[in-house]
């Protein structure tokens, strides 16, 4: 058997969306900056799929801003999202935590607790009135730890600041709209999603003073040149309709799968595991083995089971996980982490299965 416990990383197309694509990526493909006919076909698509996907959101349309993906959202909000330095928690996905050098104005990464939870109190040295900009994303992509966002928006704004929240892995199991409601703006990210990689969001609300990021023509107001990916735009509209409308029932399964693949891990293997992070995602679950690491990760992949060791954009990387070592973990600890995330076509037979080499990998 061959098991795919790596939803967090990136999940397959769904049928609906690629449905969605195929007439715009046949029949319907010119260039919606065109004046003829076939520019203006594209550019109403465009249009449609920026209006379904602000109506998600709970925004306007012209709120919503079309990016190549997450990371380069992500780097859009750091650059150029308020004025003054930004805050930032140490939790952030790399696209957050590299983008805050380039930033104008500098930055500064705060502190998390050792649950995986960036509280208020965590931004209390580190808060001035330089701060312009204050950025905890919503779940964390290694631990699955959901974040106090209201709260910390609303510190934010007491204090001057702007507030920015990573959502591309929250989209499946948050209502981003509700988040929306306290945040100035989102990220998002259509692979997440059941929609076509190589195509995002960046929501940012009116009034929220927003630098350009790429220089070229006038598309997305002037503010980011290059010709819009139209069939991602409407696969992405058609992936965040569907993950909206499936949320309850999409956490409700894989909270149940979650809870049978743990029990039955943390069962066998009792001290050789722990379960990283309090107030979880439900289709998250992140472990830290007391003989983890990428020789496990190495022997599951082996066996058919497919898990990472946090972020796919930085498995290459052997340095131990900075988001356990924010938590206080040793280096040791930190490199031991193994995630496995459950998505709408996971059944219980893998789960079960997957545990099962877990704990037969480790009894080894």
């Amino acid at each position: 058997m061959n098991v795919y416990l790596d939803y967090a990383a990136t999940s397959p197309l769904r049928a609906e969306v690629l449905e969605a694509m195929l007439p715009v990526l046949k029949e319907n493909f010119g260039n919606p900056d065109s004046l003829h006919g076939f520019g203006r076909r594209a550019a109403a698509a465009v249009t449609d799929a920026r209006d379904r996907i602000a109506a998600v959101l709970g925004v306007r349309p012209a709120e919503v801003y079309f990016t190549s993906g997450g990371t380069e959202a992500d780097n859009w909000a750091i650059r150029g999202m308020g004025r003054g330095c930004a805050l930032v928690s140490p939790i952030e996905h790399a696209a957050v935590l590299s983008a805050l050098p380039l930033r104008e104005e500098g930055g500064a990464v705060a502190s998390v607790d050792a649950d995986g939870t960036v509280q208020t109190t965590c931004f209390g040295h580190t808060m001035s009135e330089d701060v312009g900009l204050v950025a905890v994303m919503a779940v964390n992509n290694e631990t699955g730890c959901i974040q106090p966002v209201d709260a910390l928006a609303d510190f934010a704004h007491a204090h001057g600041a702007y507030f920015f929240s990573d959502c591309v892995q929250a989209a499946c199991t948050q209502d981003i709209a509700r988040i929306l409601r306290k945040a100035d703006g989102v990220s998002l990210s259509a692979h997440k999603l059941g929609g076509p990689k190589g195509v995002g969001a960046l929501a940012v609300k009116k009034g929220v003073p927003l630098r350009p990021l790429i220089a070229g023509g006038g598309q997305e107001r002037g503010l980011r040149g290059g010709t819009t990916d139209v069939a991602g735009a409407v696969g992405f509209a058609k992936a965040l309709e569907l993950a909206a409308a499936e949320r309850e029932e999409f956490c409700a399964h894989t909270g149940r799968l979650k809870e049978i693949f743990e029990r039955r891990i943390l069962s066998a293997l009792r001290e050789g595991v722990r379960a990283d992070g309090e107030n979880r995602a439900p289709n998250i679950s992140h472990l830290t083995f007391a003989r983890g690491g990428e020789h496990l990760l190495n022997l599951l992949d082996l066996k058919g089971v497919a898990a990472s060791g946090g972020a796919a954009c930085s498995a290459h990387d052997a340095k131990p996980s900075h988001v356990l070592i924010a938590m206080g973990r040793t280096p040791v600890e930190a490199g031991r982490g193994v995630r496995f995330s459950f998505g709408r076509e996971t059944t219980e037979e893998e789960v079960l299965f997957a545990a099962d080499t877990v704990i037969g990998c480790l009894e080894q």
